[in-house]
């Protein structure tokens, strides 16, 4: 009974050194490794016995196959808008209403070359993956000019289905070990085997929940897409300078004298079609035939008194 018990113990002991030397570096020992080199010379057993035992314990278990791809998706936006912390409160607003949340919001204050200080924040977001782009659609709707005011736009993903793949074969595996572990703390009588059982059984646990973890960690991530945005104050932009000269304001008011002189000249078209010629309309063509019948009557007065 007793080296049955300890036969098993070795199997179940067997199979998380195999699920956690995939984490664990070369050279390092794990509590398994430790509690394996102790009990290696009183548990001693035949190979064949060893063979025996995996077969009729244990089936391997076959990694199964994601239906689909899980991808983490993030994406980062820095963009100029009027007022940085009116736009940060609307993208925390976005965020809530899409089932996400803020992740890290900051509003603080830049410096420029003159020493000038203007508004800026950085945000942080997560929204569920099938809405990142109507996120960031909504993101880029705050500034006013798409061309100017976005500065930089970037979209990356990593595939981690094979790593969710291998944890959770590793996971079924651990499992299975614990559930052999259970079995053998109750049928095992003797303190030793009881004792070593129970330590065996604590690393196992352990590896499961780390697994669990990380497992938790990458399901999260996918599911929830992060988008990173840096917000600048419009203000804060500084025109460039060539000793003294602004090319860039001069193109600003060259462009802003084009714009009054084309509201110049349409306006003037409107006041002409509108009021200037309903005016000369209403008020010239009285005195057009009032003239043509005086010229008429004068003409027909002149030829009588030629005749």
């Amino acid at each position: 009974m007793k080296m049955k018990i300890r036969n098993m113990l070795t199997f179940a002991i067997a199979i998380g050194m195999l699920t956690s030397c995939a984490r664990s570096p070369m050279g390092s020992s794990s509590p398994a490794d430790l509690f394996r080199d102790e009990e290696a010379k009183s548990l001693e057993m035949p190979q064949a016995a060893k063979i025996e035992t995996a077969s009729e314990e244990s089936e391997p278990s076959s990694p199964s196959i994601p239906s689909e791809r899980i991808v983490i998706q993030t994406a980062s936006l820095s963009i100029i808008v009027e007022n940085p912390t009116e736009a940060v409160d609307k993208i925390s607003q976005m965020a809530e209403s899409m089932g996400g949340f803020v992740v890290t919001s900051n509003i603080y204050k830049s410096i420029n070359s003159r020493g000038d200080e203007f508004p800026a924040a950085n945000i942080t977001i997560r929204v569920p993956a099938e809405k990142l782009n109507e996120a960031l659609q909504q993101i880029k709707a705050l500034v006013s000019d798409a061309d100017i005011d976005i500065k930089n736009e970037e979209i990356s993903g990593q595939d981690v289905t094979s790593e969710v793949t291998d944890l959770e074969s590793r996971l079924r595996n651990l499992r299975a070990a614990e559930k052999q572990l259970l079995e053998i703390m109750e049928n095992a009588t003797d303190s030793e085997d009881v004792i070593a059982v129970f330590r065996e059984l604590t690393n196992v646990r352990e590896e499961i929940e780390l697994l669990e973890g990380q497992l938790k960690y990458y399901r999260e991530s996918a599911r929830l897409s992060a988008i990173n945005v840096y917000l600048q104050a419009k203000a804060s932009i500084e025109p460039i300078t060539i000793g003294g000269w602004q090319p860039g304001v001069e193109v600003q008011r060259a462009i802003q004298a084009l714009v009054e002189g084309g509201k110049f000249i349409v306006n003037a078209l409107i006041w002409l079609v509108l009021f200037v010629f309903p005016l000369l309309a209403v008020i010239g063509l009285p005195i057009y035939f009032i003239v043509k019948a005086v010229r008429k009557h004068q003409l027909k007065k002149s030829e009588k008194e030629t005749k």
